[in-house]
């Protein structure tokens, strides 16, 4: 089983938490999983996410919500976004802390990420 330091719901329009869209975070990855009678859970490595942004429109400030947008180098996700949840700054923080502390770990660093479509970076050399 997982450790899950953060987990929400998006929600709709008051805040209310009426979606069948879950959220999870641990410490090495992102969850999301869509869906009632078909489920569909997708997860992003941290490590994948070059950068995270919030945004929060006049609505979703009137209720305390927002939404990050999420890049990550991950085939399957790419960029994805994190909607209507509650407390967004403190998630996004939280995101992005844990996202630095794996890339540390890791020792990843955002030029193993810069390769082209084509499988080259910037020196011509196959990176796949």
């Amino acid at each position: 089983m997982v450790d899950v330091v953060w987990k929400d719901r998006k929600r709709i329009i008051f805040g209310l938490p009426w979606t069948f869209t879950k959220y999870g975070l641990s410490e090495d990855r992102l969850f999301i999983e869509t869906g009632f009678l078909n489920l569909n859970e997708n997860e992003v490595r941290l490590y994948r996410i070059m950068d995270v942004s919030l945004t929060r429109k006049l609505w979703q400030r009137m209720f305390g919500l927002g939404t990050i947008t999420c890049h990550s180098s991950d085939k399957s996700m790419g960029t994805f976004e994190i909607k209507n949840i509650k407390k967004p700054s403190e998630v996004k923080e939280l995101i992005s802390s844990y996202v630095e502390e794996e890339r540390s770990r890791k020792k990843v660093s955002s030029k193993e990420f810069l390769v082209d479509d084509d499988g080259f970076d910037d020196d011509g050399v196959d990176e796949t």
